[in-house]
């Protein structure tokens, strides 16, 4: 006898269907912060490039987040300086121990992403980031940012 084609066996999904839709959910859920840029990033006009006056003019103006955007601004300083500091001395040790240029650069590049990091976990402690909810600021700066330059 011929089975029929509309057993519950055919409706389901197969085993890696059934798999990749469950991954698919579960990253879905840990960056759905990116919907928050989704806005700014899917736009037919690109959004015009500001200045630090522009900033500086938001956080005069947001009382709320204005200064969580100017915390967050001086972490960047923080995490610049690990960045320079960490690929500096990592492209100078490794040159010292192997004058291999480009096991120099690659320690110049890793030492540069490490010591980025190590800066923003400095400023996130210096500065107490994890206190404040710094993507909402910068999220109201573009939103500040993109109504004043679409009214102008």
């Amino acid at each position: 006898m011929a089975e029929s084609s509309n057993s519950p066996a055919d409706s389901s999904p197969s085993f890696f269907r059934g798999h990749w839709e469950g991954w698919k959910g579960y990253w879905g859920e840990k960056f759905a912060f990116l919907d928050n840029y989704s806005k700014f990033v899917k736009r037919e006009k690109p959004i015009p490039s500001w200045s630090d006056s522009d900033v500086e003019e938001f956080i005069a103006s947001e009382s709320v987040h204005g200064p969580t955007l100017k915390t967050a601004r001086e972490a960047v300083k923080f995490a610049a300086t690990g960045s320079i500091i960490g690929a500096i001395s990592t492209a100078g040790i490794a040159w010292k121990y192997s004058r291999s240029p480009h096991g120099a650069a690659l320690s110049f590049g890793a030492g540069a992403v490490f010591g980025w990091t190590f800066g923003q976990e400095i400023a996130n402690h210096w500065l107490q980031l994890y206190r404040l909810d710094t993507m909402v600021a910068q999220v109201k700066f573009m939103d500040w940012w993109v109504n004043k330059t679409e009214s102008q």
